[in-house]
């Protein structure tokens, strides 16, 4: 896996998946539906492999996916070995309306687990146009799906329903695994919304943003964004803060000796016989 390096490359990443699988599984189907790419390795390929690229936008980054398609014949189990090693991935495909391709799935694991342990792998049900010849069931992929710990999905390649869905589901997985996710984090484009709360809360206190006038909707969220933020959190001691423009030394001096100022004494006119201490 690399990242972009240079201004001249048209990608941000660069993954190399396997499709593996049986024979006349659809491999080759599942390539011949994507229209971008290279169909043509630059560093050439023997007979039994075919190769393809494709470049997705994951999150708003450029991925581009070197796929290779193993052949399944056992003719080629020596190229297998070979050309798995450096993947990132492997995606194990099968016919639904093949139960032989199917029960071939563990071997194909435990091939993987030998030449590219650790890779992380789905699960993919080719051929989804033919559901009508269906001899694996979605309810027992899936639960076979989970056992293994992967993520299941069923594709047509004819219809091209699901291919790229599948790809992407992959290399989000890959991404994450080598916390390559951070890289995109501080690129985060906040919203208009939130970019105005970071504004009013960054120069207003937080128990002044009641005294704001602003709907008390508003005003709710002012206070929430700036608790799950942690801005202007810092509490001022010895300080009194005012909203109106003026002399605000004077009048927080006012409004301090107002707040301290001893209660008075009764009215002139209240009857000293009539005031009682209880």
């Amino acid at each position: 896996m690399s990242a972009l390096g240079s201004p001249v490359r048209a990608y941000d990443f660069l993954l190399k998946f396997l499709l593996v699988g049986d024979s006349d599984v659809g491999k080759g189907e599942i390539l011949a539906s994507l229209q971008d790419g290279a169909a043509e390795s630059p560093y050439g390929h023997p007979a039994g492999i075919d190769y393809k690229t494709t470049t997705i936008l994951l999150d708003g980054r450029r991925v581009k996916l070197q796929l290779w398609d193993t052949s399944g014949q056992g003719r080629f189990c020596t190229i297998f070995r070979s050309y798995s090693r450096g993947a990132q991935g492997a995606i194990l495909v099968y016919d639904i309306a093949n139960r032989w391709s199917f029960d071939g799935i563990n071997r194909w694991i435990k091939e993987i687990d030998e030449h590219a342990p650790g890779v992380p792998k789905i699960l993919v049900g080719n051929r989804l146009h033919l559901a009508f010849k269906r001899q694996v069931p979605t309810e027992q992929a899936r639960a076979y799906a989970e056992r293994l710990g992967v993520t299941f999905f069923e594709v047509s390649s004819l219809c091209n329903f699901n291919i790229t869905e599948s790809f992407t589901e992959l290399a989000r997985t890959v991404l994450l695994r080598h916390g390559m996710d951070r890289l995109w984090r501080p690129s985060k484009v906040l919203s208009l919304q939130d970019l105005c709360c970071r504004a009013v809360v960054s120069c207003t206190p937080v128990h002044l943003v009641d005294k704001l006038p602003l709907p008390m909707a508003l005003r709710s969220h002012l206070k929430s964004f700036s608790m799950a933020n942690g801005l202007n959190a810092r509490v001022m001691h010895g300080r009194s803060y005012s909203l109106t423009p003026g002399s605000g030394h004077k009048r927080s001096s006012l409004r301090k000796v107002k707040a301290t100022r001893l209660p008075q004494s009764p009215p002139r006119r209240c009857a000293r016989n009539s005031c009682k201490v209880s």
